[in-house]
């Protein structure tokens, strides 16, 4: 049957699609060290290329695969996990997938192919134990904490002492202080919770976290000496880290970004606006001239 153009240039499109991921789960099968991981990944991959031989019945052509979308995911993976890249790419499959419903004529098939990829895979994925997402709560407590508790303190800083190598000299003692005690009730906490978590991982997780967020949020209290424009831009800094943090957990864990977001940006900017008023308070009360 001859194929209109617009339908057969789609299916060339989805074929390459197919070829592509197929070369990228390969890839992640022969990388991951883990076997059960390997193995959930080379049958992921085996799948791809069967599809892409499904849409080649059709279009009758072999195509190539797309060498700057499998750089990308080989790099997202290796950067933030195979868990985040996979899920990040199938949510673009996804999006593309709206349009195989203008196919069902010219491909009968094309319904129960699309059913039976997406349950499969969606089984195939769920299978994949990536060590790091285990700690994913952990992350969260050192994050969160991190920027509720020292948003609120710089923004008191600011104002009750209006030097800005003060408050960050104030700010960074503070953090390294709230670090030491958030990781130390974290391997406390984990001890004493039936979970396949290491308490002492949980322990540098929540650490790490807490620290590397404390020196991002001072660290334009060191490049402007406004200490009005450091505090917008360190609040601006916590937005973009709720943010991106909050994007990485919705894509890996598959849960809603904008309720985290939105909870955690409003709970850290009004500990911020409070601590603010009660630091320009306090300053008027004490007399306190710095």
């Amino acid at each position: 049957m001859e194929l209109p153009h617009s339908i057969y240039q789609q299916l060339l499109s989805f074929q390459r699609q197919e070829f592509t991921e197929f070369q990228i789960y390969s890839y992640l099968a022969q990388t991951i060290k883990d076997p059960t991981n390997s193995q959930v990944f080379a049958q992921i991959a085996e799948d791809e290329l069967r599809h892409y031989q499904n849409w080649q019945r059709y279009t009758r052509q072999q195509v190539k695969f797309n060498p700057y979308t499998i750089w990308k995911y080989k790099l997202i993976t290796r950067l933030f996990g195979f868990t985040f890249g996979i899920k990040l790419m199938e949510n673009g499959e996804g999006k593309a997938q709206v349009n195989y419903a203008a196919l069902k004529q010219a491909v009968p098939e094309v319904e129960s192919w699309i059913s039976d990829e997406q349950q499969h895979e969606e089984t195939l994925i769920a299978l994949l134990d990536e060590e790091h997402l285990k700690y994913v709560g952990s992350v969260v407590l050192g994050l969160n904490d991190a920027l509720v508790e020292l948003t609120g303190a710089l923004a008191g800083l600011t104002l009750a002492l209006q030097n800005t190598k003060l408050i960050a000299l104030t700010g960074l003692i503070t953090g390294i202080s709230a670090a030491l005690s958030m990781a130390t009730s974290e391997y406390l906490s984990t001890r004493t919770e039936k979970t396949t978590k290491q308490p002492l991982r949980a322990a540098i997780y929540t650490g790490i976290t807490y620290i590397v967020t404390v020196a991002l949020l001072i660290f334009p209290y060191l490049l402007f000496k406004n200490y009005y424009i450091d505090l917008a831009v360190t609040l601006g800094l916590a937005i973009a880290i709720i943010a991106t943090f909050n994007y990485y957990v919705s894509v890996a864990t598959s849960v809603s970004f904008r309720k985290r977001f939105v909870e955690m940006a409003v709970l850290s900017l009004s500990v911020a606006g409070i601590s603010f008023i009660i630091g320009y308070f306090i300053r008027k009360v004490l007399g306190v001239d710095v």
